[in-house]
């Protein structure tokens, strides 16, 4: 009990935390984009490996996942402005959203269905390449399409992939590595949904349930591997190549926002909001983002109000020395994704400089949201990816510089939901239908 009182005698926000209220926190290390980046000892030529090694796999996807068809092999999901869920939110919230609200569909992402593909696939993908080099195969005049062909699966038969997971990052890892031909295993906490846990043992991928949370899983996937040699394990909670996977997707955005003739510069800012778990995902988008953009990009993450970990971690200062669970939440969501007490220390790290603030959602906001969205953009994305819909109202009722602005851009991150089976996002629609978003302020109430 002493120590909570020092902490919010410390850090007074926390006490609204512990209470779960909806909060936001702005990041007073935020730093100029170019000495932050250069403080994370990643670069812009990691970013470029990542991205070429992506490009080489094109053909393998082609071959493999016929689904990629549009995209010429790259997994690439829509840029699109939403403009009917914009007039919503101006409704229901009363804000003064004068910019262009646009949202990321990576939960339209082809093969896997949300963000994790980006890096998850990275990942597998230089393990499989670094694979085959070590043993001679791979044959320069020939594409990548050989890596769906013997002998390559006919080595990584005899290798092993390991993943713990929530749900999301163990579809991307799972469906991929056994594609390729590898045993997978993938170490599942008790909040990932039934349905991922099905889907990946019909794809061939052993999946081991824990009763407790995301950090357990994690924490036997990769006890379990270290004992392996065969074994190699992704993890979700410091690894580099999932970093640099998911940071490809800032130069992809920026040739999006190219080709639709929006400008992003200091005087046309774009803010972005990315729901955050352990902080990968989110981290590794606004990396890349920051490469692209500079000083014209604003990243948000937003996190559940039951597991805002990656805010207590960066707030306090203590990283992944500090859970949720030590403030008294409980680290259970409906947004399955985010329900992660710890955050990653290497990604918090990374952010101190570069991000610019977090905020909090209450799960009943998330199904009201994904109504709205559906009802207005027939949009479908899982409860998690509805997180950064709050982003803009927080900026621009907070005050921050341009957010209101008819120049400003607001770009809503959709980490998932392709993947969700139709009945249960018919449940998760109808968890909207009772959810009034802003008492007191809307001018109607949700139908």
């Amino acid at each position: 009990m002493r120590k909570m009182e020092r902490m919010i005698t410390d850090f007074p926000l926390i006490g609204d935390m512990a209470k779960e209220q909806e909060v936001l926190w702005m990041n007073p290390h935020l730093g100029d984009s170019a000495t932050g980046i250069r403080s994370s000892g990643l670069t812009a030529e990691d970013v470029k490996v990542a991205s070429d090694r992506l490009k080489r796999f094109a053909p393998f996807f082609l071959e493999v996942f016929p689904e990629t068809k549009a995209n010429g092999g790259l997994i690439e999901s829509p840029l699109t402005e939403i403009p009917s869920m914009k007039q919503m939110l101006i409704d229901e919230a009363s804000i003064n959203l004068r910019g262009t609200l646009f949202i990321k569909q990576d939960n339209a992402l082809p093969v896997s269905g949300s963000i994790k593909a980006r890096g998850g696939f990275h990942e597998v993908l230089k393990h499989a390449e670094v694979l085959a080099m070590k043993h001679d195969l791979i044959q320069e005049q020939r594409d990548y399409r050989q890596f769906s062909q013997q002998p390559f699966t006919e080595l990584f038969a005899s290798h092993k992939i390991a993943v713990g997971s929530t749900g999301n990052l163990g579809l991307s890892i799972g469906i991929l590595s056994a594609a390729l031909g590898f045993e997978v295993t993938v170490h599942m906490s008790a909040d990932a949904k039934i349905w991922k846990k099905e889907l990946l043992r019909s794809k061939g991928v052993t999946v081991i349930e824990y009763e407790d949370d995301y950090s357990k899983a994690v924490e036997e996937g990769r006890r379990e591997a270290e004992r392996d040699p065969m074994c190699h394990f992704v993890d979700d909670e410091n690894s580099r190549d999932l970093f640099l996977g998911y940071a490809v997707a800032g130069e992809r955005i920026a040739a999006q926002f190219a080709e639709q003739g929006t400008v992003i510069n200091e005087t046309h800012p774009l803010f972005v909001y990315l729901p955050c778990g352990v902080g990968g995902g989110p981290g590794g988008v606004a990396f890349g983002l920051k490469l692209a953009f500079g000083d014209a990009v604003h990243c948000y993450f937003a996190e559940p109000v039951s597991a805002p970990c990656m805010l207590l971690g960066m707030m306090t200062g203590l990283q992944d020395k500090i859970s949720v669970q030590e403030i008294g939440l409980d680290n259970k969501t409906a947004a399955d994704g985010l329900a992660v007490g710890r955050p990653s220390g290497f990604v918090g790290n990374v952010m101190k400089p570069l991000l610019e603030g977090i905020y909090t959602v209450k799960d009943r906001t998330l199904f009201g949201l994904l109504r709205l969205l559906a009802d207005t953009e027939s949009i479908q994305a899982e409860p998690s990816a509805l997180a950064g819909m709050m982003g803009a109202i927080h900026t621009i009722s907070s005050g921050v510089k341009l957010a209101d602005s008819i120049s400003a851009r607001h770009l809503v991150w959709s980490t998932g939901g392709g993947m969700v089976p139709e009945d249960v996002m018919k449940e998760y629609y109808q968890e909207g239908g009772n959810v009034e978003l802003f008492p007191g302020k809307s001018t109607k109430n949700v139908e």
